[in-house]
């Protein structure tokens, strides 16, 4: 089971890739 800082740290993650992948969704 994951800890609330390993799901956060996760979804971060997540959204700095997806950020590099589309830049143009974020701005």
């Amino acid at each position: 089971m994951m800890t609330l800082v390993g799901l956060l740290t996760l979804a971060l993650l997540i959204y700095l890739f997806a950020a590099l992948l589309k830049p143009e969704w974020f701005g």
